[in-house]
């Protein structure tokens, strides 16, 4: 199990256990995150699971590739540290991983 931290735009947090392999996406559906909407179900063909990573934990997770990258070009209020929550894969050396979610636009 690896602790995810989701931190909302008004400062509020959450912290949801989520386990090796599932991805961040999952963990936040799984547990009702608001923000977190993952309308294509973590088809990385969408931006609705959206998240800034923290900035502590960014490096660890490493920027986006490919499909993800090209998706994130689009994304209203991008920041170095976004990335697509359906793409982080949860691993046990993430554990305390603190996730931003952006404001709705």
């Amino acid at each position: 199990m690896a602790t995810i931290v989701f931190i909302q735009p008004d400062g509020s947090r959450e912290t949801h256990a989520g386990m090796p392999g599932q991805s961040i996406m999952d963990c936040a559906v799984d547990n009702g995150v608001p923000g977190i909407r993952a309308q294509c179900g973590g088809g990385c063909t969408c931006s609705t699971c959206h998240g800034f990573v923290g900035a502590a934990w960014f490096d660890r997770v490493g920027a986006p590739v490919d499909d993800e990258a090209d998706i994130l070009e689009f994304v209203p209020g991008r920041r170095f540290t976004s990335r697509l929550t359906c793409q982080i894969v949860i691993r046990e050396d993430l554990d305390g991983i603190v996730i931003h979610v952006p404001a709705p636009e």
